[in-house]
């Protein structure tokens, strides 16, 4: 079964809470097919660790006020954190990370949720088109 119209919904929040504080390559993948663990993952890329930790703090203060609290994890790194919101996964990497474990390679056959039209006014922002590289 696809990842239902709440986690979409949930996701292009994420997305352009993500957006707004300049996530980079913002792309998701609707999971539910290959994990039981979620529906959807969101990917995205900062350049340090202070603006991922300002894209994870935005996510998770846009997703609270929808009632949505998370769980996260590798904080205190900087370079990789991960939001668990059940039914959604947002991954906000430092970009070397995001090209080491290529994480839209690794998921490349599930298929994208689009983005696009939830953060354009975002610069930075991207859909995922899934590729057989």
């Amino acid at each position: 079964m696809a990842a239902d119209q709440t986690s979409i919904a949930l996701a292009g929040k994420a997305a352009q809470a993500a957006a707004a504080k300049g996530a980079l390559d913002i792309v998701a993948f609707d999971v539910s097919q290959a994990t039981s663990i979620t529906d959807i993952f969101v990917v995205c890329s900062g350049t340090n660790s202070r603006q991922i930790n300002a894209i994870v703090d935005e996510v998770e203060r846009v997703l609270l006020l929808e009632g949505h609290k998370a769980r996260r994890e590798g904080e205190k790194e900087g370079r990789w954190v991960l939001l668990d919101y059940e039914d959604i996964i947002v991954h906000v990497q430092h970009e070397e990370q995001r090209a080491f474990y290529a994480l839209e390679r690794l998921w490349r056959d599930c298929p994208a949720v689009p983005l696009s039209a939830l953060t354009s006014d975002h610069q930075g922002s991207d859909q995922h088109t899934p590729s057989n590289e």
